[in-house]
């Protein structure tokens, strides 16, 4: 046997494993995501809720000292 072909054998096994655990661990479509929670309704008596402010645009900018 030449080093080459150990080496794709090893490559083949070493493939199939990653491949295994990703099956094994990862999320496939929905099998692997937590149920999506109820939405729930709000009571249509509810009295409108008071506006609020915007929040602050743009970057917020720090004198910084120059030491």
């Amino acid at each position: 046997m030449s080093s080459e072909s150990v080496g794709g054998i090893l490559g083949a096994i070493v493939a199939a494993a990653v491949l295994a655990v990703a099956v094994v661990f990862g999320p496939i479509g929905q099998y692997g995501k937590p149920p999506k929670p109820a939405k729930a309704e709000p009571a249509p008596a509810a009295a409108p809720a008071a506006p609020v402010a915007p929040a602050p645009r743009g970057p917020v900018i720090r004198e910084v000292p120059n030491q």
